[in-house]
């Protein structure tokens, strides 16, 4: 191969147009050298003689993966797409409305329409041929160029069908067309003879019957049945007005696939989608699904997308799309015109309704579980190869999102449980995606340094981790008290500030930047959600240890909360106990007795003091007792009383009371005080 020139472009240019004059050659008498003598290598014969110029369908089969990718069983089967694509275009056009697609037991593929029929009249620019004939072993020859036939169209290069026929052992048409019955048959991409006229008839369209060629695919290849029935399947969905009729020898059948069956979705992609998640659990009861087609404007739209927690078998998610009625397997403008309309969509949906963390969303979280399915029709697509895998016209990422966007908007607003449902479900996603990255962060930072525990954490001395606890304690004061009332050896205690984040009613992201979880994960060794691990827990018991008061239980709730949304597995495991610390001291004389609550101590009163007045003191909280109270009654395992949290059997009843009380929504917090008013007056503690 010549190595690239090094001029400019203006150079090559100005060269061509005005070359510089030849150097006149100087006169010498001396023999010219040898150029095999000084190395050079001679001549190799390279001429116009070795120029090979491949004329009519020679190019398809010398090199068939240029046209069609390849010559696997992928490759096989697109014979037919580029078939079955000239019958939908037919039927899309508005000629035809049935489609029939047979196998016989030879391996012989036929596919059939009652549309207008090839022409079949002398074409003007090749003498002596017809039009069905031109079609059929010229390349880029068709109808689809001007647009004036076909105003939307799969084939786009007019190379569609003149492949399968290069590729094809032997292709037979048939038209029926001018009141006539034509055939034409060819063998390799040559024609077997002229075009025959054969009886009168009424009848119209096209059918085209080809076997595909050993030589180029290998002797045993054919085509599978149930991909055949699978493909021409889903083109009946991307078109409700055609019916597709399929048959099958049932000799070449060797698993579930029919032998006969009639496809018509009048509802389309609605159809389609339905028929993906049956029996499959989804966030909205309905699909958003729609068409978008107006008079005097070009171009069409039809989606139909869903949502599930469950995932679609292997995947979370599947997006399927499609363009004048040709898969577009890697997807394009049309796709990103899809994802662009849901996300502004559902962003927009989440400022009406409040929802600041709307603005976590990305076109990543809106289709990480949906299951979508979106087909356009457009004038003159442009396509990424002749497979036409995935589409590249602008147009058609604009047309998509005015298409979606005011019919998304009025969806949501119309079913706003629906639609707070999906928000709610995608911010979930949104807030994983944080997650994880905010994981893979942590986990490089851990792996270049060593564990660095709280510095406010006062530590078991002892290495092992049976009989060791932590206590969880309000606020410095508490701390101070608890640190000089455990057993060193086996007791740690972790102060917290005040009352922590509410984790039922925050970001991911907000939990992941609040410093008193993060110490609180950091002492127990531990991470939450999936990464959580049981073994990991630094210690065998997790001790709430609030005061006895209102604002103590609030504090015990919210750290219940946090454990109960981010590591489950340890209250299911036994590992999360609450301290049970006295809120009275009653004594008389040298008898001391503390009781638990207002209840425990009218009950004392009643019984161990009967008759007496002992001295009643409150404690304000935990600061206030002495170390040694503070052994006595809440630390020391001989002597205190510990409370287990433990799940019922039935958690959707936790989750739901988590939600109500500790959750986003204040007006479900109300309805439940309306509802237990007595009780919450009864015991109010002021």
């Amino acid at each position: 191969m010549p190595k690239p020139s090094t001029q400019s472009l203006p150079d090559l240019f100005d060269d061509a147009l005005n070359p510089a004059p030849a150097a006149p050659l100087a006169e010498s008498h001396e023999p010219r050298p040898d150029p095999v003598a000084v190395g050079l290598k001679a001549p190799s014969g390279y001429s116009a003689k070795d120029i090979e110029v491949l004329e009519g369908l020679e190019p398809v089969r010398k090199r068939p993966g240029m046209y069609i990718g390849g010559t696997d069983e992928r490759a096989l089967h697109h014979l037919f797409a580029e078939v079955l694509d000239n019958a939908m275009d037919e039927a899309v056009a508005g000629h035809a409305k049935v489609i029939e697609v047979s196998l016989d037991a030879d391996g012989q593929l036929t596919v059939k329409d009652d549309g207008r029929g090839i022409p079949v009249d002398p074409h003007p620019k090749h003498p002596g041929k017809s039009a069905l004939e031109v079609i059929m072993t010229v390349l880029h020859s068709g109808g689809k160029f001007s647009g004036k036939a076909y105003e939307t169209s799969g084939g786009l290069h007019g190379v569609g069908v003149s492949v399968v026929n290069a590729l094809s052992e032997r292709v037979e048409v048939t038209a029926w067309k001018d009141g006539f019955e034509w055939r034409q048959a060819f063998t390799r991409g040559k024609p077997l003879g002229g075009i025959e006229k054969l009886a009168p008839t009424r009848k119209h369209g096209t059918a085209i019957a080809f076997t595909p060629d050993p030589v180029i695919f290998g002797e045993g290849v054919a085509f599978k049945p149930a991909r055949l029935y699978r493909m021409a399947r889903s083109k009946a969905y991307l078109f409700g007005g055609v019916e597709i009729r399929w048959k099958c020898d049932p000799a070449r059948i060797h698993d579930q696939t029919p032998a006969e069956a009639v496809f018509r979705f009048p509802n389309g992609l609605a159809d389609f989608l339905a028929e993906r998640v049956k029996d499959i659990e989804t966030v909205t009861p309905e699909p958003f699904a729609g068409r978008y087609a107006r008079p005097g404007e070009a171009g069409k739209v039809e989606w139909a997308i869903t949502w599930t927690p469950a995932g679609f078998g292997e995947a979370d998610g599947f997006m399927q799309s499609y363009c004048n009625t040709v898969p577009t397997p890697e997807g394009g403008t049309h796709e990103a015109g899809l994802r662009a309309a849901l996300t502004r969509g559902l962003k927009a949906y989440a400022e009406l309704t409040g929802e600041k963390r709307g603005g976590l969303l990305t076109a990543e979280d809106v289709v990480a579980q949906a299951g979508a399915l979106v087909s356009v029709f457009v004038a003159n697509p442009e396509f990424q190869g002749q497979t036409k895998e995935r589409l590249s016209s602008a147009d058609a990422q604009r047309l998509v999102e005015n298409a979606l966007r005011d019919p998304f908007d009025h969806w949501l607003t119309a079913q706003p449980k629906a639609a707070t449902a999906l928000l709610q479900f995608v911010i979930e996603r949104a807030e994983e995606r944080l997650k994880r990255r905010k994981d893979k962060e942590v986990a490089r930072a851990s792996a270049t340094r060593k564990l660095r525990l709280p510095g406010k954490l006062a530590d078991c001395s002892g290495q092992a981790t049976d009989g060791t606890e932590i206590f969880l304690v309000e606020g410095d004061s508490a701390g101070g008290s608890a640190k000089q009332a455990r057993d060193r050896r086996t007791q740690a205690i972790l102060p917290l500030r005040g009352k922590i984040l509410n984790v039922a009613s925050a970001s991911l992201d907000k939990m992941g930047g609040n410093k008193e979880l993060s110490d609180l994960m950091l002492a127990l060794g531990v991470q939450g959600g999936s990464k959580f691990k049981e073994e990991d827990l630094r210690y065998e018991r997790v001790v709430i240890m609030t005061d006895a008061d209102v604002d103590g239980a609030h504090i015990a709730s919210l750290l219940i909360t946090f454990f109960y949304r981010t590591m489950p597995e340890m209250i299911r495991s036994g590992r999360l106990y609450l301290a049970l610390p006295p809120l009275y001291r009653l004594s008389h004389g040298t008898k001391v007795v503390y009781a638990r609550d207002d209840a425990h101590r009218d009950e004392l009163l009643a019984t161990e003091f009967k008759g007496k007045k002992p001295e009643i003191s409150r404690f304000k909280g935990l600061g206030e007792m002495m170390p040694a109270q503070l052994k006595e009654t809440t630390m020391d395992p001989s002597k205190r009383t510990l409370a287990r949290v433990t799940l019922p059997r039935a958690e959707e009843a936790v989750e739901s009371l988590v939600e109500q009380l500790m959750g986003r929504k204040p007006e479900l917090r109300f309805q439940f005080i309306q509802e237990n008013a007595e009780f919450a007056v009864a015991d109010l503690d002021v």
